[in-house]
């Protein structure tokens, strides 16, 4: 029998970038693309994303060799699905993550934006299910971290 674990975090971000920019960085493909999906160490296999309600993201990598998991190639996915959108202000969405073809977690997660000065304030938060074997909450929060992170640095290069 395989165990679940719920759990929820909630991460704030603020950025030298207007919330139509921060959305923007969310929702056009390539720009996603440039600061979620691409990263060193990694090989994309796929990668689409339909950015509208009802719309879904998906991807599909691996890392690169000499980087194995459990000491073999591992491959990711992770399909998302776009509940909700509110342009410059909310977006909405529940992803499953696999491993080799096994669910491991499914969440929901909503960004929130909100203009503050000459930025915005970003508030991301996640509840969700882990099953046997997942990352576990501590590891996703760390995760996001890192890939809010790299939205600054894509926000300040496209400056």
């Amino acid at each position: 029998m395989t165990t679940t674990t719920h759990a929820s975090f909630i991460i704030e971000r603020r950025y030298n970038a207007s919330p139509q920019r921060v959305f923007a960085a969310w929702g056009d493909a390539k720009a996603k693309r440039a600061w979620f999906v691409e990263g060193e160490g990694w090989d994309i296999k796929r990668y689409a994303m339909d950015f509208r309600e009802g719309g879904a993201e998906r991807s599909t990598y691996r890392f690169l060799k000499g980087q194995e998991v459990f000491g073999k190639e591992t491959t990711f996915g992770n399909d998302t699905v776009f509940n909700e959108i509110v342009p410059n202000e909310r977006i909405v969405f529940t992803y499953s993550m696999a491993r080799d073809g096994v669910r491991f977690s499914v969440s929901l997660a909503s960004v929130e934006l909100t203009p503050t000065g000459n930025g915005t304030r970003l508030v991301f938060t996640e509840h969700g299910a882990f099953f046997g074997g997942a990352d576990g909450a501590e590891m996703r929060e760390q995760g996001w971290q890192e890939l809010l992170g790299k939205l600054d640095a894509y926000l300040e290069l496209e400056a």
